[in-house]
């Protein structure tokens, strides 16, 4: 007798923890039931997936989508959508928003927010700061917490934990691994004075790549000293992927699209503000090392760092101009483009978009295409050629810093626990988002 699901995937490539190969996924109440030859099996819905390839839901765990307090540039709802569009199933949010989230209540607050605005399945981080050390345990067990962010050097937003002994008490305050802006404000207040108003190629000299390894090499230092996990943020020099990968027993490690693809001095002469960042687009030897460190594993994760700033803002002249730039929605075209070059295999885009996700902040149920797991997928055409415009951009501001560039490979179906949430650049189910469950923080009952 012939099995029924709910939804049937046909006859697309899929990409796994078994390799690459032709197969059909069944999905019953929102789980991954079967994979492989499903030729006899029926279903309520059957979507023909030939020509195309079926990944694991993209997860993007680094965004910022401002609310609440900064909703003219964007918010969880416009946020969510951009993520969707782009083929991501699930983001984690992070805490600088006005007010910030660091209690418990601003936490269960941005999920009421979420509860049926939001597209995608979603996660928020609690904030660090010198006075919430008390309640960062507490809240890092919370439903829907991915864990804590730490700024040890300032960015958009009043967050800032810059001394040794602060982040020490951070770390003595937690259990679960956390997430770190890892520049060194101490040198970034030194080197303010270096900026040419105007000139945004000073940036990077501002913010340079010592500030940066000194900081990581502080954190490293004190994640020993506590014994705890650390998470290091959006690495940008080659030097610190060199470091860290020394120290891949406490450290794990995020690269974005955008440190990896934009290029300086010329992108700033380029696109001038919206080339502006935290840590800065750098030149090309330090792009090189961060395609080193990724090639031999040292990264673990992709993120975007989807942290949109309006056209008005970001045309303010340097240095009153404010570092962020949208992502979310461009993650998986710009990393299929660099598949399709033959930087990184699919297999290895899965593993930096899905599987380490779920391997480092330990996601329960979600993060693999496998029995018994949450049906999230992205539906990819690696032959499919397109411009990025602004114009596609669902962000509330309005661009992205890839406007202009054509690209091979894009994402053409979003699923969300079995849910076809965008087909065809068309977003097609509304407000389907959940909280991320996490295996540290699982509710009891």
């Amino acid at each position: 007798m012939s099995q029924t699901f709910d939804l049937l995937l046909k006859g697309g490539e899929v990409v796994n923890h078994s390799g690459r190969g032709r197969a059909d996924v069944g999905i019953i109440d929102g789980k991954t039931v079967e994979i492989g030859d499903l030729s006899q099996a029926s279903a309520g819905e059957v979507i023909d997936c030939t020509g195309l390839t079926v990944l694991p839901g993209v997860i993007d765990s680094q965004v910022h989508f401002r609310e609440p307090g900064m909703e003219w540039k964007e918010d969880l709802q416009s946020g969510s959508l951009c993520a969707v569009l782009g083929g991501v199933t699930a983001v984690f949010e992070m805490p600088n928003t006005e007010p910030t989230t660091t209690s418990p209540d601003m936490l269960i607050d941005k999920l009421n927010r979420a509860k049926d605005r939001m597209h995608c399945d979603h996660a928020f981080y609690a904030g660090a700061t010198n006075e919430n050390t008390g309640v960062l345990g507490e809240m890092e067990r919370m439903l829907g917490c991915c864990g804590v962010k730490v700024f040890m050097g300032a960015s958009t937003g009043s967050l800032l934990v810059q001394d040794d002994e602060g982040v020490e008490r951070v770390l003595n305050s937690i259990q679960r691994r956390a997430a770190f802006h890892s520049e060194d404000e101490y040198r970034l207040a030194e080197r303010r004075g270096l900026a040419v108003e105007g000139d945004w190629t000073s940036h990077p000299v501002v913010r340079d790549p010592e500030a940066a390894m000194m900081s990581t090499k502080r954190l490293v230092r004190l994640a020993r000293k506590t014994g705890k996990r650390i998470h290091v943020l959006h690495i940008s020099t080659a030097e610190e992927m060199e470091f860290l990968a020394q120290h891949r027993d406490i450290a794990s490690v995020e690269a974005t699209p955008q440190h990896l693809t934009l290029e300086a001095p010329g992108i700033y002469e380029e696109i001038r503000g919206r080339a502006q960042m935290n840590p800065p687009v750098r030149e090309a030897h330090h792009i090189a090392g961060l395609w080193r460190g990724l090639q031999r594993g040292v990264v673990d994760v992709i993120g975007s760092d989807h942290a949109p700033h309006t056209l008005e803002e970001k045309a303010k002249p340097y240095p009153q101009s404010p570092s962020g730039m949208p992502g979310v929605q461009t993650l998986v075209p710009i990393m299929l483009d660099h598949v399709n070059a033959g930087r990184l295999t699919l297999e290895r885009f899965v593993d930096l978009t899905s599987h380490g996700v779920q391997r480092i902040f330990g996601l329960s149920g979600k993060g693999r295409m496998a029995a018994g797991w949450d049906a999230d997928f992205t539906i990819v055409d690696m032959n499919h050629s397109r411009e990025i415009t602004d114009d596609w951009s669902a962000s509330k501001s309005g661009w992205t810093p890839f406007h202009g560039r054509t690209v091979k490979g894009w994402p053409m179906m979003t699923i969300v626990r079995g849910k076809m949430v965008m087909r065809d650049d068309e977003l097609v189910g509304h407000g389907l988002g959940e909280p991320v469950k996490f295996l540290e923080a699982l509710p009891k009952q």
